[in-house]
């Protein structure tokens, strides 16, 4: 595995340079949002099930029940496998999420392995997991391992960051972004952090709340 990694600050501002001097709109975003995010994430089981623990459900919510998850130690393989329905109840977790992490759990990823694999390849690996989808895998790729090429592609907010920065008559679709976002390779996940804050500045300037 070649790809570029971001480890730091310095890569994130490298491919942001990358990118407005590729595109004057990307410059003038990234000089509207200030200094990006390096959103960069620990690597595991627990980073994958929090994400599963935040499916569809507010953040204050995901982030009460995860609390209670480490409360109860139920944050490893082991202790996912053995708990019961009442425990995992208790933290609360609907029927399907403990389906869910049960199937995480029995899937016992090699997530040192993955780091040596293509991000296509790690994507592939986490979305036969049954309730990892494009979009978690997309992120634990851009965050987890840090792939500096990656863009997820399905969220709904780059697609329509990506409507106002590129002045497009309606917001791209799934399957338009990953054209759109093509363009922006070897630096994706950093066109990615511009474009989520570019998000952020836009809709305070419609005075959208």
């Amino acid at each position: 595995m070649d790809e570029r990694v971001i480890k730091g600050d310095a890569c994130v501002i490298e491919g942001a340079e990358w990118l407005a001097s590729y595109d004057p709109r990307f410059k003038a975003a990234w000089e509207e949002t200030g200094p990006l995010p390096l959103r960069l994430k620990p690597e595991g089981f627990d980073q994958l099930l929090n994400a599963i623990i935040g499916q569809q459900v507010s953040v204050a919510s995901a982030n009460a029940i995860w609390a209670r998850m480490e409360g109860l130690g139920l944050t490893s393989e082991d202790n996912i496998a053995k708990a019961t329905d009442d425990e995992l109840r208790a933290a609360g977790l609907s029927g399907q999420k403990m389906r869910y992490a049960r199937a995480l759990a029995a899937e016992r990823i090699d997530y040192e392995a993955l780091r040596a694999m293509s991000s296509d390849d790690v994507i592939k690996t986490l979305t036969k997991v049954t309730g990892i989808g494009q979009w978690t895998a997309e992120i634990y790729a851009m965050f987890s391992l840090g792939r500096a090429d990656v863009f997820a592609h399905g969220d709904l907010a780059l697609q329509e960051a990506a409507r106002i920065l590129l002045d497009l008559p309606e917001r791209p679709k799934e399957k338009q972004m990953r054209i759109i976002a093509a363009d922006w390779s070897p630096w994706r996940s950093v066109a990615a952090r511009v474009l989520w804050a570019y998000y952020r500045v836009a809709k305070a300037r419609e005075g959208i709340r």
